[in-house]
C-alpha cells in the first residue's frame, strides 16, 4: 500500500501576466477558471535512485526529477500547491471554478483502495477550499476518481457518497442527491446560467460494469429532461465532464468514450445546441478544441479540452505537456465564449531555478486572430489547419503539448488525426474526413 504522506514544499510566488479584470477588460464579460487532472502522487520524493522517485513512473527512471516534478511522474504536492497559489492571485470574487476530475495517481490497482482514493479526493478538495475560500467550484468525476479505476457503477456507492459529502460547501441539495446516486448533477450558477456536470466514466471503454447498458444510471434520460427544463426556463448551459465526446486527436478512429454512447450524446447535444453555450472537458492531458456541427454541417457548439496539471507521460511517449490551468472569458448576456487565457509552468526551467514562474502561454483570440470563440469562429480556425504551409496548425500543436518541445512536429497522418478530431465528432463525418485525408 502506498505511504500516504503529504509533504508541503515551499514555493515562491512570482507575479504573472495579469489576467483581464472582468468588465474592465471587456464590457458584459465574466470569467471562470478550469483545473483538471491534478493526479497527485504522494510518493514523489527526490532520491539518488531515479527509479524510486515516484510510484507513478512504474519503475522508469525519473532522471530529471526536481522540486516541481518530472515528466515521467504524476504531480508532487508542491506542483499542485504552486498552481493553486498562482491561480489564486489572479482570481476575482465573482469568478467560479470548474474542476474536471482525476485526483489520484496513475499507479497499479493494488497500490490503491476505495479509502485511499477518497482520501486523495478529500485532500485535493481541502486544498482547493484553502486557496479559494470564497469561490464556488463545480467538480466532475474522473476515471481515476474510483477504485478500481474506470469501473464506475451505475448506482450509488461509497465514492459517489463521499464526493457529495466533500463537495457539500459548493453544491445544493438536488445536485448532491443525483451526485450521490449516479455521479452527475446540475446546478444554477446564476439566473440564466446552469452547469451540467456529467459522469462520462459511465460511457468509458475500459468500464466493464456498464458495457452492455444503453443508459447507465439513467443519465441520458436525466440529461434530456434537464436540458428541456433549461429551455423552458430560458437558461443557457455549460456542460462539464472528464472524458470528452468526439475522437481522440492522438489516435485514429478512436472515440474517447464508447462509440455508441458517443453517438447518443452527440445526438442530444445537437438537439439542444441552442441551449448549450459551451462544453469543457479534461482527461487527455492535452490542450485542444472541437466544433460540433449539426447534420447539415453548420457549426452549433464550441467544445474545449483543458490541459492537465500533471506532466506525466509514459516512458515511450514522444511528448507530454507542461503543467497548466486556464481562465475562460464569457459574454454575460448570452453566455457565449469570448476567450481563453492559458497559463503554464515550464517544468524544466522551474526545477532548474527551484522556483515556479507560472506564465501566460497564450490568449486564444490573439494567438489565432479570432474575434471570439463561437462555433463559427472555431470552425474557420479548424478549416484553416488543413491549408498547406500554414503556421496556424503548427502553433496549435505547440499549444496542444503546452510548449513541451517546439522541435516536435505533427505532419501527415498525425495532422489528419488532429484536424479530423477538431472538426468531426460523429462516426460518419469523422470517417469521411479521415478517408479524404489519406
Amino acid at each position: 500500500m502506498l505511504l500516504w504522506c503529504f509533504v508541503s514544499l515551499l514555493c515562491s510566488a512570482v507575479p504573472l501576466a495579469a489576467a483581464p479584470a472582468g468588465s474592465v477588460y471587456l464590457p458584459d464579460s465574466g470569467r471562470f477558471w478550469h483545473i483538471t487532472d491534478l493526479h497527485l502522487d504522494p510518493t514523489y520524493h527526490l532520491t539518488a535512485d531515479p527509479t524510486k522517485v515516484c510510484f507513478s513512473s512504474k519503475g522508469a527512471a525519473a532522471s530529471h526529477a526536481g522540486v516541481y516534478g518530472d515528466f515521467l511522474c504524476d504531480s508532487p504536492y508542491s506542483l499542485i500547491q504552486s498552481a493553486f497559489t498562482h491561480m489564486a492571485e489572479l482570481t476575482q470574487p465573482q469568478d467560479f471554478i470548474i474542476w474536471t476530475g482525476d485526483s489520484p495517481p496513475h499507479v497499479p490497482v493494488d497500490e490503491l483502495s476505495t479509502e485511499t482514493v477518497i482520501q486523495v479526493i478529500s485532500n485535493m478538495t481541502q486544498s482547493i477550499r484553502q486557496h479559494f475560500p470564497n469561490m464556488i467550484v463545480y467538480p466532475a468525476l474522473g476515471n481515476h476518481d474510483y477504485w478500481p479505476q474506470d469501473q464506475m457503477l451505475s448506482s450509488t456507492n461509497c465514492i459517489y457518497k463521499a464526493a457529495a459529502q466533500l463537495w457539500e460547501p459548493w453544491l445544493q441539495t438536488e445536485a448532491l442527491l443525483t451526485l450521490s446516486q449516479g455521479g452527475f448533477y446540475s446546478q444554477l450558477v446564476k439566473p440564466g446560467l446552469r452547469v451540467v456536470s456529467l459522469n462520462t466514466i459511465l460511457y468509458y471503454g475500459p468500464n466493464k460494469v456498464t458495457v452492455n447498458m444503453t443508459d447507465p444510471a439513467g443519465q441520458f434520460e436525466w440529461l434530456e429532461k434537464t436540458l428541456e427544463r433549461a429551455v423552458q426556463s430560458q437558461e443557457k448551459v455549460y456542460i462539464i465532464a472528464h472524458v470528452p465526446v468526439g475522437y481522440l486527436a492522438f489516435a485514429r478512429n478512436t472515440t474517447a468514450m464508447r462509440e455508441s454512447h458517443n453517438e447518443r450524446l452527440i445526438a442530444i447535444f445537437r438537439k439542444y445546441s441552442h441551449v448549450v453555450a459551451g462544453h469543457f472537458y479534461g482527461h487527455t492531458h492535452r490542450d485542444s478544441f472541437m466544433v460540433l456541427l449539426d447534420q447539415r454541417g453548420e457549426p452549433v457548439n464550441s467544445l474545449f479540452v483543458s490541459p492537465a496539471v500533471t506532466p506525466i507521460k509514459h516512458v515511450l511517449e514522444p511528448y507530454s505537456n507542461n503543467p497548466a490551468f486556464r481562465m475562460y472569458l464569457y459574454n454575460t448576456k448570452d453566455y457565449t465564449m469570448l476567450d481563453i487565457w492559458q497559463y503554464y509552468l515550464n517544468l524544466t526551467e522551474a526545477n532548474e531555478k527551484q522556483r515556479s514562474d507560472w506564465r501566460l502561454e497564450y490568449i486564444m483570440t490573439k494567438a489565432f486572430g479570432l474575434t471570439d470563440l463561437q462555433p463559427q469562429s472555431l470552425l474557420q480556425l479548424g478549416l484553416s489547419f488543413r491549408l498547406p504551409q500554414t503556421k496556424t496548425f503548427d502553433m496549435y500543436f505547440s499549444h496542444y503539448m503546452v510548449n513541451y518541445n517546439s522541435s516536435i512536429t505533427c505532419e501527415g497522418d498525425c495532422k489528419v488525426s488532429q484536424v479530423c478530431a477538431v472538426l468531426y465528432l460523429d462516426q460518419l463525418s469523422y470517417s469521411k474526413c479521415v478517408a479524404k485525408g489519406e
